[in-house]
């Protein structure tokens, strides 16, 4: 009976309740999980047994050996807890034999149980999920870092989960019944404006892409990328009591400024903060403009060259010197010693400092011009000095300009003498009784004067030197100094403004190098436009050639234009673009602004079929046209794809070759025998030669 009754006792009661040391928990070899857990799901069991406890009890089959209890118990189910207990135990917050509620299972087949456990359950949709974070956050006051460390997960997942639960509830049921995507949640999430929120999904159309509604959503606000934005900066902005929108699910580069308006007022306020720094310099006036103004109709003057003093120029031979010899054997200042690099940049900005002195503006323009601080396209600040306005020119400059022969002309006088002479030169007879040193006759000046034009014309066309450096004189003259009387040839270059044909186009990068590299060449001029010949003469040969160059591009017109039909010059343009190699993909993108939202559905399609493939153009192609145009920028963006108007043609094989230098002067006149007989050809077909 003794026997038999020991027996039983020993044998493990199925359905109950123990207390088993950590320790003595085992992994059971038949757990139907195979695949183990993953380190952040038992981060997360280890945070939650250490707010809240062990919330399940653990079911275990006792370990048996030759037919007796070893003492310790396998885990059929709850392996993630146990792996979880072992974490805490091995951070030193629970010892090994801490108690672990379990619950003693022999009647079932631990297989079972344990596939049982991972099948039959339904997991927590994910909106009522959201919603238990942000009522924990609201009711509770728990900050993210809280709710991170009691469900062990990070602060950001703890801020996404927020997020979602802080959308629309109508949006939230919508999600609820599978009408919207846990992506297109996200990008309502955006921002926490139910109105905003409930409104761009009123006005969905079919197409519902994530990018389409975070796109809605911040359609009001200024993209931290936004020149304001970087010049303002997110601090000062935040300070003044603006919000930045920030996207907590994808790179947002920065977020949206949400008030375009305070940013715009901030910016203004720090532009006149620096505008009154340049004007205590000395200038009339400084004004500040986000936007450059344009159409401020004023001239310009430019710094000129000043000698340096003899304190400086000693200054900066000995900085020069001894910035040669600290470089010497580095390529770069991250090879050099910290010292060494720290000191050489001290010596390049006292350098820099120095050598600025060289140039200088006129004390009469400082005095009577201005200044336009205005925000560059990449944030920074442009500072563009030497402006005069109209009224304040003559004492910028009091210099008069130069008169023919020391007298003004009377144009009307001419005029009117020539139609008294019917359009001709009357040669006048001087009579012998004349008073002497009276001038001679307007008539038998022009006379006189054709002459020399002529030999002028013949003798400069036997020069190709000399004519280089007239033809950069005069155009120089008229684009640098307004003065278009101060060169001898008829060449009358046309600078046709590009704002009224392209919005924005004046504030691009690309117009940005036009404008520096005018502003370059301008610093250099001389003030006086009579010392403008000597100025020419004294280039090399590749600094006139660049300055012609200049001057040059700065009278290209490529405009078509409806009212303005000009095919021989377009015909001309193109062939200058094969000639250049442009690349117009390089500073230029298809957008919605640019030109997809400008064309019609079908160039749309055409577009995106000729830059990515015809599979992607049936994808968008029964998108209504906003859809479609947004949708075609998303797809062309940096591929490089241009339109026809754009694109530059490739050389013809047959084209001739370009012609040496050597040969130039051979072909500057062509011998006697070889030009053809003008004046025998038809009038309309020398015509058609000549323009072609």
């Amino acid at each position: 009976m003794n026997a038999v009754t020991q027996t039983v006792a020993a044998e493990p009661v199925s359905g109950v309740e123990i207390f088993v040391p950590l320790a003595k928990l085992k992994k059971s070899p038949r757990n139907a999980r195979k695949v183990p857990h993953g380190e952040t799901a038992i981060e997360a069991l280890a945070a939650s047994i250490q707010y809240k406890g062990m919330i399940q009890n653990l079911v275990v089959e006792p370990e048996v050996k030759d037919g007796e209890p070893t003492g310790c118990y396998f885990v059929t189910a709850g392996e993630g807890r146990r792996l979880a207990m072992l974490l805490r135990a091995k951070r030193k917050q629970i010892k090994k034999s801490e108690p672990v509620r379990c619950w003693l299972d022999t009647a079932n087949d631990p297989a079972e149980v344990s596939l049982d456990e991972n099948v039959t359950r339904t997991p927590m949709h994910p909106a009522d999920q959201f919603e238990r974070f942000a009522e924990l956050s609201r009711d509770k006051g728990w900050g993210a870092e809280e709710i991170g460390a009691r469900f062990g997960v990070s602060a950001s997942v703890v801020k996404q989960r927020l997020r979602l639960g802080a959308v629309s509830p109508k949006l939230l049921q919508v999600y609820r019944e599978d009408g919207l995507t846990l992506d297109q949640l996200i990008a309502f999430g955006i921002s926490e404006d139910h109105a905003r929120q409930e409104q761009v999904f009123e006005n969905l159309h079919h197409n519902r892409e994530p990018w389409i509604i975070r796109r809605d959503m911040t359609a009001a606000n200024v993209p931290a990328q936004d020149r304001r934005a970087i010049f303002v900066g997110a601090e000062a902005y935040q300070e003044a009591g603006g919000a930045i929108i920030r996207d907590l699910f994808s790179e947002d580069r920065g977020g949206f400024f949400e008030d375009a308006g305070l940013l715009d007022m901030l910016a203004i306020e720090k532009l006149r903060e620096i505008a009154g720094t340049v004007q205590a310099e000395g200038w009339k006036w400084a004004e500040a403009h986000i936007d450059y103004p344009h159409a401020h109709g004023m001239r310009r003057f430019y710094p000129q060259t000043v000698a340096l003093s003899d304190e400086d120029e000693a200054r900066l031979e000995a900085l020069s010197t001894e910035h040669d010899e600290l470089a010497e054997g580095y390529s770069s200042y991250d090879e050099m010693p910290e010292d060494v690099a720290e000191k050489l940049e001290a010596m390049s900005d006292e350098i820099n400092a120095i050598s600025a002195k060289r140039y200088a503006y006129d004390a009469n323009v400082i005095v009577h011009g201005g200044a336009f601080v205005v925000l560059h396209h990449d944030g920074t600040v442009r500072i563009k000095r030497g402006f005069v306005r109209l009224e304040d020119e003559a004492l910028a400059d009091p210099q008069p300009e130069e008169e023919c022969e020391g007298e003004a002309i009377d144009r009307e006088a001419v005029e009117d003498e020539q139609a008294e002479d019917g359009g001709e030169d009357v040669q006048e007879i001087e009579e012998e009784d004349e008073e002497p040193g009276k001038p001679i006759s307007d008539s038998l000046t022009r006379d006189l004067s054709a002459h020399r034009t002529l030999a002028l014309r013949v003798a400069l066309g036997e020069r190709p030197d000399l004519a280089l450096i007239a033809l950069t004189h005069t155009l120089t003259a008229q684009l640098f100094y307004s003065y278009t009387e101060a060169g001898c040839l008829e060449v009358r270059p046309t600078v046709t403004p590009l704002g009224s044909h392209a919005d924005g186009i004046e504030d691009t990068p690309l117009a940005a190098r036009a404008s520096e590299a005018h502003e370059a060449w301008a610093e250099r001029m001389p003030r006086d436009v009579a010392d403008l010949w000597g100025f020419i003469v004294g280039l090399d040969d590749e600094k006139r050639l660049a300055l012609l160059a200049h001057c040059a591009s700065r009278t290209v017109n490529a405009l078509r234009l409806p009212w303005d039909r000009k095919p021989r010059s377009l015909q001309t343009a193109d062939r200058l673009a094969t000639a250049l190699a442009l690349d117009v993909a390089k500073d230029w993108t298809p957008t919605v602004d640019s030109y997809l939202g400008r064309v019609t559905k079908a160039h749309i399609v055409e577009a995106v079929t000729e830059g990515v493939s015809e599979d992607a153009a049936c994808r968008i192609a029964d998108m209504k046209k906003p859809d479609m145009a947004q949708a075609a920028e998303q797809l062309l963006a940096g591929i490089g794809w241009l339109p026809a108007i754009l694109r530059t043609s490739e050389p013809e094989a047959d084209q001739p070759a370009p012609v040496e230098a050597e040969d130039a002067e051979t072909m500057v006149q062509p011998p006697e025998a070889e030009c053809p007989d003008t004046e025998a050809q038809d009038g309309e077909a020398s015509y058609a030669v000549a323009a072609e």
